[in-house]
């Protein structure tokens, strides 16, 4: 004996909203046919646009918590309004869309047309089958790598450049000095200023007596440089700063500002790097970008050199001469130093200023610094240094002015011109600019990062604290003899809307057929232009309580319209054609509605094949992310999805906001919405569980995910106007959707960020703190799917693959969303795209 199907002689038609003895009631405001989608140049051809019509608003739900559809309802033309202000795709006659403004500005938006012809009737007599007309189907794209490639390499360069422009990439000083057998002997004993210019013979210099170079290393620093340019200020002394080109970079006023007030600039590399361990073209790097840094900063160059780590010139070994030749080959005066103060080291005033006070009236070029901790034991030294010296006869000069002293003729005075910081060319200052915006970017954008490392953080623990104190509370009431109120008994209508399921169609009808529900069930499958046979499988099955409804490809909102027009009972299941029911799954889901104020029912969905590591993956994701969000959404009364694979809903309530929608690629998500909006609580059911086919490939993962997350953003986008609205539709807009913005959409955006900055972390940050930090970022999601594994009476074992899903499974969401939100941003449209099965879901105890 074959399943009945619905006789074609008693059609489809009747008043609207009016159930018919024999027909399929059509609801006002459904739309049960073949869908096309709307192109974005204009109306689909199978569609009148109309003006919406003055109308009531949406029914508030009465003391008992029903919403009732109203009477006399006028016949319905659809309307395509999915380009207007409201987002709200087609209007429920007799009622105002949720969200709706008034008529008059969106009449013109709207072309007003003629009522369409009925259409003809569409034959669905058993062993007949309409060919259906193809329509334009939308197809998931593919993944597009190349926005994620850029987004990526976009990241991956500011990190590097801001590792680079941190010496994350300069090697430690090493090492004692070596031999010196190549070292010149006139350089071992002479000055500590040294030209070694090509084609000359090398020399070097000392200063005249009674002369003092101050030279300061490793700035410029925005608190010390100031100070200690300050001190020199106050007693007329002049001085050479080696600066560090990415510190010059980064504090560009303070390195103005010193030649401004007639100090001189000296080049100390750009990171500060052990020099003697580079390649050669590592080291011209250093020199040249130090350069530009210079030109971008104050405007000028200079052709004064100082080594980092370098000393006095009878510690230069053979090693550190080839740095200085090849230096001389650029063009630079290598300086090195007479006496070394160790401020460093911090060891004192009194101290610091033995070390640098010359014997004998000698002239000397000190080493000082104005960075890399605190100096002001430096400030107070020179404080009490420079006056004690000007007092004994002593000039405190640049370096170059005292090489020119020591150059100038001793009989006439006469002494060579040398420019202490001449003027950068502007192709050196337009180049500089180049170099100075991209340290300075990287530099915001690593500020801005660890900023949002801190914001992620925080809500993620907040998500988490959430999760288990609402969750908890939801699973302590629902223990012991917790019920809903009477039983529940009446008769429950449940639709599986199938589209090529031939491989689960059979056990999924069976299970559902099959169920324990008291008040009977009845099961409805509808066949949306399948060309697999899924219809005949369903009718071979000979089940009693199951009828078989064909139709043209229509969608699957389409497809549950239809189901929902030809249901007999006020309360719905809605199934997707692969999920395998358990025997009370159906009793256990419409308990819930023994309390008048519930609307819609979700369900407990389960992984039914968990044979491959990317199901297991998934297992974990729908009861750490899914099931136990939905506990906590209940908590809030803002749950947003109610998922296809089990649901159950009040068909008044359904028939009131219009059915269901195909404005997004995520119905059930738009429609749990709408409910909530219209004031009607949403709960979970934990013990009424269906286990559903996963995507078993990376592949069918992306499409599933991809389509979840676009209808997402378009539900939310449809019903944005929620948030100034007032009631229920308000307290949805402005609790419901800003935590799915927040926690659906910006934290898992984020969350790379997080990734990027950890691995940036682990290989030129802190190391061991990286790591400690991701270890217990690691274990708060532990103890979270712990906590959510036990809620659910679900084996700990599949845990073992948390710390796993960590490297592939989370980064393939990441793109997925990534593509989904440019794909909304930039307009582009779906289409829906059906996954493959295999039949491998299957009831796991």
């Amino acid at each position: 004996m074959s399943a009945p199907t619905l006789d074609p002689q008693d059609g489809l038609a009747g008043a609207a909203g009016e159930p018919v003895r024999g027909k399929a009631t059509v609801p006002a405001g459904m739309k049960i046919g073949p869908h096309y989608p709307p192109m974005a140049e204009g109306p689909a051809d199978d569609e009148d646009t109309q003006p919406i019509p003055d109308a009531d608003p949406i029914p508030e739900p009465p003391a008992t918590g029903r919403a009732t559809v109203p009477g006399d309802q006028p016949p319905h033309w659809p309307l395509n309004t999915s380009r207007t202000a409201t987002g709200i795709a087609r209007a429920v006659p007799g009622q105002r869309a949720i969200g709706q403004v008034d008529p008059a500005p969106l009449a013109s938006t709207a072309v007003a047309l003629a009522p369409p012809p009925p259409p003809p009737p569409i034959d669905v007599s058993p062993g007949t089958t309409t060919p259906p007309r193809k329509p334009s189907r939308r197809v998931v794209p593919r993944p597009k790598w190349v926005v994620a490639a850029v987004l990526v390499f976009v990241f991956v360069s500011l990190l590097l450049v801001e590792a680079y422009a941190n010496a994350r990439f300069a090697p430690d000083h090493v090492g004692e000095a070596g031999d010196a057998t190549i070292v010149p002997e006139q350089i071992v004993d002479g000055g500590p200023i040294i030209n070694a210019a090509p084609g000359q013979t090398p020399r070097s210099y000392r200063l005249p007596p009674k002369t003092i170079a101050l030279t300061f290393d490793d700035g410029p620093d925005p608190v010390w440089t100031p100070r200690v340019m300050a001190a020199l200020d106050r007693y007329n002394a002049k001085a050479t700063f080696f600066v560090v080109g990415s510190q010059v970079v980064r504090y560009p006023d303070e390195a103005a500002n010193l030649v401004s007030k007639g100090h001189e600039l000296g080049v100390h590399t750009f990171t500060h790097p052990d020099v003697a361990n580079l390649p050669g073209w590592r080291r011209r790097m250093e020199y040249s970008q130090t350069q530009l840094a210079l030109a971008e900063a104050a405007g000028v160059r200079t052709s004064l050199l100082r080594f980092p780590y370098s000393s006095r010139v009878d510690a230069i070994d053979d090693a550190s001469w080839n740095l200085i030749t090849q230096a001389g080959t650029f063009g630079y005066v290598t300086v090195v130093n007479d006496l070394d103060s160790d401020d460093w080291a911090r060891p004192g005033i009194d101290r610091i200023i033995e070390n640098m006070t010359p014997k004998d009236d000698a002239g000397a070029v000190i080493l000082m610094h104005d960075a890399g901790g605190d100096r002001a034991q430096t400030v107070q030294a020179l404080d009490r240094f420079i006056p004690m010296m000007q007092a004994k006869g002593y000039a405190f000069v640049t370096v170059t002015d005292g090489l020119q002293r020591t150059l100038a003729d001793p009989e006439t005075g006469a002494a060579p011109t040398v420019l202490r910081n001449p003027p950068a060319s502007a192709e050196d200052e337009q180049r500089g600019m180049a170099l100075a915006s991209a340290v300075r970017i990287a530099d915001w954008s690593l500020d801005f990062f660890a900023i949002l490392f801190l914001v992620v953080g925080a809500l993620t623990l907040a998500r988490t604290l959430l999760l288990f104190v609402l969750s908890g509370r939801q699973a302590r009431r629902r223990r012991g003899a917790f019920t809903w109120g009477p039983p529940v008994t009446e008769k429950v209508s449940v639709i599986v809307p199938a589209y090529n399921e031939r491989e689960g169609i059979e056990s999924a009808v069976s299970s559902l057929a099959s169920g324990d529900h008291p008040g009977g069930i009845e099961v409805i499958v509808v066949d949306d232009g399948s060309t697999d046979g899924t219809a005949d499988i369903a009718e071979a099955l000979g089940l009693p309580n199951v009828r078989v409804i064909r139709k043209p490809n229509g969608g699957k909102s389409s497809a549950l319209n239809t189901g929902v027009a030809a249901a007999s009972a006020n309360i719905v299941v809605m199934v997707d054609g692969d999920t395998v029911f358990e025997e009370d799954s159906v009793r256990q889901l419409v308990q819930p509605f023994a309390d008048p104020e519930v609307g819609a029912v979700a369900g407990n969905v389960k992984v039914g094949n968990r044979k491959s590591l990317v199901a297991r993956w998934q297992h974990i994701e729908y009861v750490i992310g899914f099931n136990l969000d939905r506990r906590l959404y209940e908590a809030l009364r803002c749950m947003p999805t109610v998922p296809g694979a089990i649901g159950a809903w009040r068909k008044d309530a359904l028939l009131a906001i219009g059915g269901m929608s195909d404005d997004t690629l995520a119905e059930d998500t738009d429609v749990t919405i709408a409910f909530c909006r219209a004031g009607w609580k949403v709960v979970y059911e934990g013990r009424a569980r269906a286990w559903t086919e996963a995507p078993a490939s990376l592949g069918q993962l992306w499409r599933q995910r991809y389509r979840w997350s676009y209808g997402t953003m378009q539900a939310m986008w449809k019903h944005r106007r929620a948030v100034v609205d007032d009631g229920p539709s308000g307290r949805f807009g402005r609790r419901g959707l800003p935590f799915l913005a927040l926690f659906g959409i910006a934290l898992p955006l984020l969350a790379p960020v997080i990734d990027l900055l950890a691995v940036y972390g682990v290989l030129f940050a802190g190391r061991t703190e990286t790591v400690l930090a991701w270890l217990a970022m690691l274990g708060m999601q532990l103890v979270t799917g712990v906590v959510a594994f036990k809620l659910d009476k679900e084996r700990l074992t599949p845990l073992w693959t948390l710390p796993l899903q960590q490297f592939a499974y989370r980064q393939l969401m990441y793109l997925v969303l990534i593509q989904s939100l440019v794909t909304a941003l930039t307009g582009g449209r779906l289409r829906w795209h059906k996954l493959v099965r295999t039949g491998e879901a299957a009831v796991h105890n």
